[in-house]
C-alpha cells in the first residue's frame, strides 16, 4: 500500500492525470504456463499528451504488471520533463563512464602505483637464503 501511495503521489507530481492515460489489458505470452496464455496478465499504458507508450508483462501477475507499468510510464515521463537531471538519465550516464576507455595518463598511473607496491611486497620478504 505504502507503494502505490507514493507512486500516485509521484503521478501527480509529474501532472499525469488518469484520464490521460489509455490502459489496456494483454496477453502476456512466454513463460508461465497456462495463466499467462490464457489470461490477459500483460498492461500497455499510453500516455496522451507526451505520446509515450508503456507495455509490461514481467510478471504472472496482473496487478503487478500493472503497479510496474505505471512506475515506468512516470519515469519515463519524468526523464522527459528533466532531461539530464532525471536519475534514469545519470544512473545511464555513469555506467557509460564507467564503461569508457582509460587515457594513457591514467594507464601509466595504475601502472606506477602496480609497480611501488610490488616493490614494497618484495621488501617485505624474507629471503632464507639469508638465513642459512
Amino acid at each position: 500500500m505504502e507503494k502505490e501511495a507514493a507512486l500516485k503521489q509521484r503521478l501527480v507530481q509529474l501532472g499525469i492525470n488518469d484520464a490521460d492515460v489509455e490502459e489496456r489489458f494483454i496477453r502476456s505470452g512466454g513463460p508461465g504456463g497456462q495463466n499467462v496464455n490464457k489470461v490477459s496478465s500483460g498492461v500497455y499504458l499510453k500516455h496522451q499528451p507526451t505520446g509515450i507508450e508503456v507495455k509490461m508483462t514481467q510478471e504472472r501477475s496482473q496487478s503487478l504488471n500493472r503497479y510496474r507499468a505505471w512506475k515506468l510510464l512516470a519515469d519515463k515521463v519524468d526523464e522527459k520533463i528533466r532531461g539530464l537531471k532525471s536519475a534514469r538519465r545519470q544512473a545511464i550516464e555513469k555506467v557509460r563512464r564507467q564503461k569508457r576507455k582509460r587515457s594513457k595518463r591514467a594507464k601509466e598511473k595504475i601502472l606506477q602505483t602496480k609497480k611501488l607496491t610490488g616493490q614494497k611486497k618484495k621488501s617485505r620478504k624474507i629471503n632464507l637464503k639469508d638465513l642459512f
